[in-house]
Protein backbone atom coordinates (compact mmCIF):
# COMPACT_ATOMS: atom_id res chain seq x y z
CA UNK A 1 0.00 0.00 0.00
CA UNK A 2 1.23 3.39 -1.29
CA UNK A 3 1.03 6.26 1.71
CA UNK A 4 0.88 9.81 1.16
CA UNK A 5 0.75 11.90 4.07
CA UNK A 6 0.11 15.60 4.52
CA UNK A 7 -0.89 18.01 6.82
CA UNK A 8 -4.04 20.63 6.80
CA UNK A 9 -5.69 22.80 9.84
CA UNK A 10 -3.95 20.80 12.45
CA UNK A 11 -4.87 17.39 10.89
CA UNK A 12 -2.83 14.63 9.24
CA UNK A 13 -4.55 13.02 6.18
CA UNK A 14 -3.21 10.05 5.09
CA UNK A 15 -3.78 9.78 1.01
CA UNK A 16 -4.15 5.56 0.55
CA UNK A 17 -3.37 3.81 -2.47
CA UNK A 18 -3.98 -0.05 -3.41
CA UNK A 19 -5.15 -2.65 -1.23
CA UNK A 20 -5.54 -3.23 2.24
CA UNK A 21 -3.95 -7.05 2.90
CA UNK A 22 -1.50 -8.60 4.37
CA UNK A 23 0.71 -6.65 2.82
CA UNK A 24 -0.33 -3.01 4.39
CA UNK A 25 1.34 -3.13 7.85
CA UNK A 26 2.45 0.10 6.97
CA UNK A 27 -0.25 1.79 7.20
CA UNK A 28 -0.10 0.88 10.91
CA UNK A 29 3.05 1.96 11.32
CA UNK A 30 2.30 5.37 9.18
CA UNK A 31 -0.43 5.78 11.73
CA UNK A 32 1.70 5.01 14.88
CA UNK A 33 4.14 7.25 13.57
CA UNK A 34 2.02 10.34 12.50
CA UNK A 35 -0.03 9.84 16.11
CA UNK A 36 3.19 10.37 17.97
CA UNK A 37 5.28 12.72 15.94
CA UNK A 38 2.76 14.95 14.10
CA UNK A 39 -1.04 15.42 14.93
CA UNK A 40 -3.49 12.97 16.90
CA UNK A 41 -5.98 13.99 14.67
CA UNK A 42 -6.28 11.27 11.53
CA UNK A 43 -8.24 11.53 8.44
CA UNK A 44 -7.78 8.86 6.21
CA UNK A 45 -8.76 9.25 2.53
CA UNK A 46 -9.75 5.43 0.68
CA UNK A 47 -10.57 7.48 -2.45
CA UNK A 48 -7.34 5.27 -3.82
CA UNK A 49 -8.66 2.06 -2.10
CA UNK A 50 -9.33 -0.93 -4.23
CA UNK A 51 -9.78 -3.67 -1.38
CA UNK A 52 -9.97 -4.64 1.85
CA UNK A 53 -10.29 -8.41 2.86
CA UNK A 54 -10.18 -10.13 6.01
CA UNK A 55 -6.74 -9.06 7.42
CA UNK A 56 -7.12 -5.44 5.89
CA UNK A 57 -10.15 -5.27 8.17
CA UNK A 58 -7.95 -6.52 11.18
CA UNK A 59 -5.18 -4.13 10.15
CA UNK A 60 -7.71 -1.20 10.29
CA UNK A 61 -8.93 -1.91 13.45
CA UNK A 62 -5.54 -2.25 15.29
CA UNK A 63 -4.22 1.22 13.71
CA UNK A 64 -7.90 2.64 15.37
CA UNK A 65 -7.10 1.25 18.15
CA UNK A 66 -3.52 2.89 18.79
CA UNK A 67 -5.10 6.26 17.85
CA UNK A 68 -7.72 5.96 20.12
CA UNK A 69 -5.43 4.48 23.06
CA UNK A 70 -3.13 7.91 22.40
CA UNK A 71 -6.23 10.26 23.09
CA UNK A 72 -6.79 10.67 19.33
CA UNK A 73 -9.51 11.07 16.92
CA UNK A 74 -9.62 8.82 13.40
CA UNK A 75 -12.10 9.27 10.57
CA UNK A 76 -12.19 8.74 6.96
CA UNK A 77 -13.60 10.13 3.23
CA UNK A 78 -14.28 8.68 0.12
CA UNK A 79 -14.88 5.41 0.75
CA UNK A 80 -15.92 3.22 -2.46
CA UNK A 81 -19.04 1.73 -1.71
CA UNK A 82 -18.31 -1.48 -2.25
CA UNK A 83 -16.29 -1.01 0.59
CA UNK A 84 -18.39 0.58 3.15
CA UNK A 85 -20.87 -2.46 2.59
CA UNK A 86 -17.54 -3.97 3.96
CA UNK A 87 -17.13 -2.00 7.10
CA UNK A 88 -20.99 -2.22 7.85
CA UNK A 89 -20.86 -5.79 8.15
CA UNK A 90 -17.56 -6.18 10.15
CA UNK A 91 -19.42 -3.24 12.36
CA UNK A 92 -15.99 -0.71 11.55
CA UNK A 93 -18.97 2.07 10.62
CA UNK A 94 -19.34 2.13 14.40
CA UNK A 95 -15.48 2.52 15.28
CA UNK A 96 -14.85 5.74 12.93
CA UNK A 97 -17.24 8.27 11.13
CA UNK A 98 -17.26 8.41 7.39
CA UNK A 99 -17.58 11.36 5.14
CA UNK A 100 -18.04 12.05 1.46
CA UNK A 101 -15.51 14.73 1.48
CA UNK A 102 -12.58 16.21 2.79
CA UNK A 103 -13.76 19.62 3.77
CA UNK A 104 -16.91 17.82 5.94
CA UNK A 105 -14.25 15.54 7.18
CA UNK A 106 -12.01 18.26 8.06
CA UNK A 107 -15.35 20.54 9.02
CA UNK A 108 -16.45 17.42 11.65
CA UNK A 109 -12.86 17.92 13.49
CA UNK A 110 -13.83 21.88 13.83
CA UNK A 111 -17.11 21.42 15.18
CA UNK A 112 -15.92 18.58 18.06
CA UNK A 113 -13.40 20.98 19.01
CA UNK A 114 -15.85 23.61 19.70
CA UNK A 115 -18.09 21.64 21.63
CA UNK A 116 -15.11 19.56 23.85
CA UNK A 117 -14.14 23.61 24.48
CA UNK A 118 -17.79 24.44 25.41
CA UNK A 119 -18.77 21.26 27.22
CA UNK A 120 -14.79 21.74 29.09
CA UNK A 121 -16.02 24.66 30.68
CA UNK A 122 -17.69 24.44 34.28
CA UNK A 123 -21.29 23.97 34.62
CA UNK A 124 -22.23 27.34 35.75
CA UNK A 125 -20.45 28.78 33.14
CA UNK A 126 -21.81 26.42 30.15
CA UNK A 127 -25.37 27.38 31.39
CA UNK A 128 -24.73 30.56 33.18
CA UNK A 129 -28.05 32.90 32.51
CA UNK A 130 -27.79 36.54 32.17
CA UNK A 131 -30.92 38.62 32.73
CA UNK A 132 -31.22 41.32 30.28
CA UNK A 133 -33.80 42.36 27.98
CA UNK A 134 -33.46 41.94 24.11
CA UNK A 135 -35.50 41.69 20.92
CA UNK A 136 -36.40 37.86 19.34
CA UNK A 137 -38.19 37.40 16.51
CA UNK A 138 -39.93 34.02 15.90
CA UNK A 139 -42.07 31.42 13.37
CA UNK A 140 -42.81 28.01 13.09
CA UNK A 141 -39.92 25.87 11.38
CA UNK A 142 -40.54 26.02 7.57
CA UNK A 143 -43.49 28.17 8.25
CA UNK A 144 -43.69 31.37 5.24
CA UNK A 145 -45.38 33.50 7.60
CA UNK A 146 -44.01 36.47 8.71
CA UNK A 147 -41.86 36.49 12.52
CA UNK A 148 -43.70 37.02 15.13
CA UNK A 149 -41.56 39.71 17.59
CA UNK A 150 -40.92 39.64 21.67
CA UNK A 151 -38.74 40.26 24.30
CA UNK A 152 -36.43 37.62 25.89
CA UNK A 153 -35.85 38.63 29.52
CA UNK A 154 -32.37 35.84 29.98
CA UNK A 155 -30.79 34.13 27.82
CA UNK A 156 -28.19 31.19 28.20
CA UNK A 157 -26.14 29.13 25.97
CA UNK A 158 -28.89 26.28 25.89
CA UNK A 159 -32.04 28.73 25.78
CA UNK A 160 -33.72 31.91 26.63
CA UNK A 161 -37.16 33.32 28.24
CA UNK A 162 -39.44 34.98 26.23
CA UNK A 163 -42.38 37.29 27.07
CA UNK A 164 -44.85 37.38 23.83
CA UNK A 165 -48.63 37.79 22.89
CA UNK A 166 -48.14 34.91 20.41
CA UNK A 167 -46.90 31.57 21.89
CA UNK A 168 -46.96 27.93 20.46
CA UNK A 169 -47.33 24.70 21.63
CA UNK A 170 -44.89 22.88 23.92
CA UNK A 171 -42.45 20.71 21.60
CA UNK A 172 -42.66 23.10 18.10
CA UNK A 173 -39.75 23.82 16.73
CA UNK A 174 -39.23 27.39 15.66
CA UNK A 175 -37.23 29.22 13.77
CA UNK A 176 -35.78 31.99 15.73
CA UNK A 177 -33.87 35.04 15.21
CA UNK A 178 -32.23 36.73 18.20
CA UNK A 179 -30.81 40.09 18.82
CA UNK A 180 -27.98 40.42 20.71
CA UNK A 181 -26.93 43.68 20.83
CA UNK A 182 -24.56 45.88 20.03
CA UNK A 183 -22.55 42.75 19.24
CA UNK A 184 -22.91 39.92 18.11
CA UNK A 185 -26.06 40.86 16.30
CA UNK A 186 -28.75 38.81 14.86
CA UNK A 187 -28.05 35.32 15.58
CA UNK A 188 -30.57 33.15 13.49
CA UNK A 189 -30.99 29.39 15.38
CA UNK A 190 -34.21 27.04 15.85
CA UNK A 191 -35.54 26.33 19.20
CA UNK A 192 -37.90 24.23 20.70
CA UNK A 193 -40.54 25.18 23.06
CA UNK A 194 -40.07 23.87 26.39
CA UNK A 195 -42.69 25.30 28.43
CA UNK A 196 -45.89 27.89 28.70
CA UNK A 197 -46.94 30.55 31.48
CA UNK A 198 -50.02 32.56 31.18
CA UNK A 199 -49.43 36.11 32.60
CA UNK A 200 -51.90 35.17 35.43
CA UNK A 201 -48.90 32.39 36.48
CA UNK A 202 -45.94 35.25 36.45
CA UNK A 203 -47.33 38.41 37.12
CA UNK A 204 -46.52 39.95 33.20
CA UNK A 205 -48.63 42.04 30.89
CA UNK A 206 -48.02 38.95 28.52
CA UNK A 207 -47.94 35.23 28.63
CA UNK A 208 -44.46 33.93 28.34
CA UNK A 209 -42.34 30.63 26.96
CA UNK A 210 -39.13 29.16 27.84
CA UNK A 211 -37.24 28.15 24.29
CA UNK A 212 -34.61 25.43 24.12
CA UNK A 213 -31.99 26.22 21.80
CA UNK A 214 -32.85 23.17 19.30
CA UNK A 215 -30.03 21.37 17.46
CA UNK A 216 -27.60 24.72 17.77
CA UNK A 217 -24.69 24.56 15.84
CA UNK A 218 -21.33 24.57 18.42
CA UNK A 219 -20.21 28.09 16.69
CA UNK A 220 -23.56 29.87 16.98
CA UNK A 221 -23.37 28.37 20.48
CA UNK A 222 -19.90 29.12 21.67
CA UNK A 223 -20.90 33.15 20.13
CA UNK A 224 -23.94 33.11 22.21
CA UNK A 225 -21.60 31.91 25.46
CA UNK A 226 -19.60 34.23 24.70
CA UNK A 227 -22.26 36.96 24.99
CA UNK A 228 -23.65 35.20 27.98
CA UNK A 229 -19.90 35.46 30.18
CA UNK A 230 -19.76 38.77 28.57
CA UNK A 231 -22.46 40.34 29.90
CA UNK A 232 -22.78 38.26 32.87
CA UNK A 233 -19.37 40.30 33.82
CA UNK A 234 -20.36 43.45 33.43
CA UNK A 235 -23.38 43.34 35.31
CA UNK A 236 -22.07 41.30 38.48
CA UNK A 237 -18.74 42.94 38.14
CA UNK A 238 -16.69 39.61 37.78
CA UNK A 239 -13.75 38.19 35.98
CA UNK A 240 -15.19 35.88 32.70
CA UNK A 241 -12.41 34.07 33.05
CA UNK A 242 -13.49 32.63 36.64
Amino acid sequence: MKIRVREKGGVSILDLEGNLDINASNFIEEIGWTVMHKSKDILCNFEGVNLVDYVGVSVIAVACKNVLNRKGRIKVYGVPSHIRKIFTIVGLDKVFEHYETEEQALHAFKEEEIISEIMEKKLRRRFKRVMLRGTIEYRQKGSIEPFYEGIFLNVSGVGAFVVTEKTFPKGEILSVRLHLMPKPGIIELEAKVAWLAGKEMIALESPAMGLSFYDIDPQIQKVIVEFVDKNFAAAYDVDPRD
